[in-house]
Order: structure tokens, then C-alpha cells, then sequence
């Protein structure tokens, strides 16, 4: 059996292993996923791209959304609204609440989130074995100058809130440096026959999880050819808004500039036909390059 291993963000990642799923059914993939997104919200931990990851290929997703619940509701949203509790820019829909309920009720009792997104995937059965990135708390901060002074601002209010418009001038992970690793995370990448790199944000999705501490030098020395996907496709990302943040981090958008944020990691590198002239460039960097049809359009 392949064994599998990638890590993951949100939508486009998620996505991308739904197709994974349906090429390879018979593989055993883990998924590693981004908890850098992790936001606590009216007194409940949430994890968006966990959550993305199991709704998506547990058949619970929002799929013109592509993150929350399917016939959702906000009952509890709108209450909240009623009384004033801020922030209302965050949306939280009432069946959704409840895995964020459960999570927080299992973490307050002392179990890891890894433990916590186990007992969560019982219900859902998404098919991978998923794991948070660690179990310790780590936050994408985003510093802007909004006219007076700079501040930092959790990535969420700057994605959801402020939808990137504002520049970064930095993003920084606040407690990755004492980060370590959820069980089974490095064990994972060693013992793969692959390891991927979906087509998730290069800045705040895989570089988080590469930023933790063992996990980047784990993919470099695995006997496992690595493979990434790019995330942009004729200059741009597919969704969201990758681009505000590889600028942020002086980084041109575009698929041979993503290839060189994990050059010293990959075999090989997958851009989109419209982007067949980056071939030469990713390939001077030591990583083989194809150009094919990424765009996926459907299920």
C-alpha cells in the first residue's frame, strides 16, 4: 500500500486530497495539517483548517464555500449580534459551533489537540489520518499600518476582516519557536513512499508547519521523493489571497517563485500549462518541473 503523506491548509488543500483520495483510493495518506489559523472566539477554540480538512473529505463542507458546514444556519450568530459581542466579522454557523464546542470541552479537559482532532475524524471518517502540526498554540499575527501606528492583528482579522486589502509589513507565527511536533508528525514524513505539497498558501498555511521545529529538516532527509503543487496559476492564486501574502514576504507571485520557498525540499514541481515557460527556471534551481492542467473545476 502507498503511503502518503502531505501537508495541508484549508481549501486548496483540502481539495486537492479529495482528488488524491479518488486517484489513489487504495493509499494510506496522513494529512499534517496548518494550525497556525487557530483563533479562540466567543471562548471556543477554533480550528479552520482542521475542520475544512475533515468536513471536505468527510462530505460535510460548504462547497460553494469551500470551508463550514453545508446547510448551515446562524441562529446563534445572529443572537450574538443582537447583544453586541464583537467580533461579528467572523462568522459562526450553528452546526459548525458544535465541533468547535466539542474541541474546546475535550481541550479544557486536558486532552492534546491532536487527541481532540482523533475523536473529532471518528464522527466524519474523512479517509486520511489527519493531524494537527503540534499541539502547542501557535498564532499567524499580521502587522499593518492602518494610518496611525503599526499593530498586530491575528491573521484571521486581517483575512477575514480587513480580506488583505490592508498590507502586511510582516507576518509573524508567534510561539512556533517553542513548537514541537504533534505525535506521529515526524514519524509520518519518514515513513512515506511520497510526500506532497498540495496547492495551499505557501506563507501561512505549508510555512507554518514547516516552521515547526524538526519538521522542514524531516521532509529534506526523507528517503521519499517530495513533490509540491503550485498554488498559483498564470500569476495568480487560484482563490484567496496568496498573492498579499508573498508580497509581504518580498516574494513575487508566481509559480516559479513559490518552487524557491521549498527548492532545497523537492524532487519535483508541478505548474499549471499556462505556466510551462517557469519549467527552465524551477529546474535551474536542482528541482524537475512539469507543466500540466492543475485547475481542478469540479468534484
Amino acid at each position: 500500500m502507498l503511503r502518503i503523506t502531505a501537508l495541508a491548509g484549508g481549501i486548496g488543500g483540502a481539495r486537492f486530497l479529495r482528488g488524491l483520495l479518488r486517484a489513489v483510493p487504495d493509499s494510506d495518506v496522513t494529512v499534517i495539517g496548518n494550525t497556525a489559523d487557530d483563533i479562540t472566539l466567543h471562548g471556543l477554540h477554533i480550528s479552520p483548517d482542521l475542520d475544512t480538512v475533515m468536513y471536505t473529505l468527510g462530505g460535510g463542507i460548504h462547497e460553494g464555500q469551500g470551508w463550514g458546514r453545508a446547510d448551515e444556519t446562524y441562529a446563534v450568530k445572529d443572537e450574538l449580534a443582537a447583544y453586541g459581542a464583537e467580533p461579528q466579522w467572523f462568522g459562526l454557523g450553528d452546526r459548525d459551533l458544535a465541533t468547535h464546542v466539542i474541541r474546546t470541552q475535550m481541550l479544557g479537559a486536558g486532552y492534546p489537540l491532536s487527541a481532540v482532532t482523533e475523536a473529532l475524524c471518528d464522527r466524519w471518517q474523512p479517509g486520511v489520518r489527519l493531524l494537527p502540526m503540534t499541539d502547542d498554540r501557535v498564532e499567524t499575527h499580521v502587522v499593518v499600518d492602518e494610518g496611525k501606528r503599526p499593530r498586530a492583528v491575528h491573521f484571521q482579522e486581517w483575512w477575514v476582516r480587513m480580506h488583505a486589502k490592508i498590507p502586511a509589513e510582516r507576518i509573524v507565527l508567534v510561539g512556533v519557536e517553542s513548537a514541537r511536533p504533534a505525535p506521529g508528525v515526524l514519524e509520518a514524513i519518514q515513513a512515506a513512499d511520497v510526500v506532497l505539497l498540495p496547492p495551499s498558501n505557501p506563507v501561512v498555511s505549508i510555512g507554518p508547519i514547516l516552521a515547526v521545529a524538526g519538521v522542514r529538516d524531516a521532509v529534506a532527509t526523507t528517503g521519499a521523493p517530495v513533490v509540491g503543487v503550485s498554488p498559483i496559476i498564470s500569476g495568480a492564486p487560484v482563490r484567496g489571497m496568496a498573492d498579499a501574502c508573498l508580497t509581504a514576504i518580498g516574494v513575487e507571485t508566481s509559480a516559479a517563485a513559490v518552487a524557491g520557498l521549498y527548492a532545497d525540499l523537492l524532487d519535483g514541481w508541478l505548474v499549471d500549462t499556462s505556466d510551462a515557460g517557469a519549467v527552465p527556471t524551477v529546474e535551474a534551481l536542482g528541482v524537475r518541473c512539469r507543466a500540466v492542467p492543475l485547475l481542478m473545476s469540479d468534484v
